[in-house]
C-alpha cells in the first residue's frame, strides 16, 4: 500500500488504502515510501514478523518510484484533503531527495497543499550533513519521534543503528528544522512511559522551542 489513510480504529483496515476510503474530503493522505529505517524500535509493529507479512503497509514489491507516487496522487483532488503525510513502516527521510521531488511536483498544481513528514529525526546522521535547509518551502510540519527522556533509554527503545549519539542528533535536528519549518513537533507515546517521563520530555521540547505531542498507543490487530 503506497497511499493510505488511517481509520482511527483497530482492526483489519486500520490502515486503509486511499482508493477504498470513499470521500477523501478533510482526510489525511499518507505516502508510504520505503521499508528502510535506521531504527529497530522495540514497540514498532514491523518487529513482529506476522505484521510484516500481513500488514499492508509493508512494501512487498519494493519502493515505489517518484513517478508511481505522482501517478497515484494524480487520481485525487488534493485540494480537498487535510494534509499530505510522508509516513509508513519505514523512515521517509531514507528517500529524502525523492520526497522533495514529489512535494515540488505536487506544489505546482497544489500551492496550498499542507505537507507533514513523520520522521525519526536521524536524517542528518543518515546523510552526514545538515539537510534541514532543504525543508524550507516544502514541509509545513515536521514530526520527530522523541520516544524517551534521555539518551540511554532512547537507545534501548529504538536500537538506532547510529548508537547512543542518536538522541542528541534528533534534538539537534528538531532545533535546526524550526528555522525552516513553521511547525516542528516531537512526539512520545502514551502508555509507553510514565507521566513523570512525559513531563521531562515536555521540558526538553520547551528548551528546544518545539511542541510536544503525546500520541495514543494503538495496535491494529487481526
Amino acid at each position: 500500500m503506497i497511499l493510505y489513510t488511517v481509520t482511527g480504529k483497530a482492526g483489519d483496515e486500520y490502515f486503509l488504502d486511499i482508493s477504498k476510503s470513499g470521500d477523501i474530503s478533510g482526510k489525511n493522505m499518507y505516502v508510504n515510501m520505503t521499508n528502510r529505517c535506521p531504527c529497530s524500535c522495540v514497540f514498532c509493529l514491523r518487529q513482529t514478523k506476522k505484521m510484516m507479512e500481513d500488514n499492508s503497509l509493508w512494501l512487498k514489491d519494493g519502493e515505489p518510484s517518484v513517478e508511481e507516487v505522482l501517478k497515484l496522487c494524480s487520481e485525487y483532488d488534493l485540494n480537498i484533503i487535510n494534509e499530505l503525510v510522508f509516513c509508513g513502516f519505514g523512515e521517509p527521510m531514507e528517500r529524502f531527495d525523492d520526497v522533495c521531488r514529489i512535494i515540488d511536483a505536487l506544489r505546482e498544481d497544489y500551492p496550498c497543499l499542507k505537507v507533514r513528514i513523520n520522521t525519526s529525526g536521524l536524517a542528518n546522521l543518515i546523510y552526514g550533513k545538515d539537510i534541514t535547509p532543504q525543508l524550507e518551502g516544502r514541509a509545513d510540519t515536521i514530526s520527530v519521534s522523541l520516544n524517551a527522556p534521555d539518551a540511554e533509554e532512547y537507545y534501548q527503545l529504538t536500537r538506532s543503528s547510529f548508537g547512543i549519539k542518536s538522541y542528541d542528533a534528533i534534538k539537534e535536528f528538531a532545533f535546526l528544522a524550526k528555522r525552516y519549518v513553521p511547525n516542528v513537533v516531537m512526539t512520545v507515546v502514551d502508555g509507553v512511559m510514565s507521566e513523570e517521563k512525559i513531563e521531562k520530555c515536555r521540558e526538553i521540547c520547551d528548551e528546544l522551542g518545539v511542541s510536544l505531542r503525546v500520541r495514543p498507543f494503538e495496535i491494529p490487530q487481526k
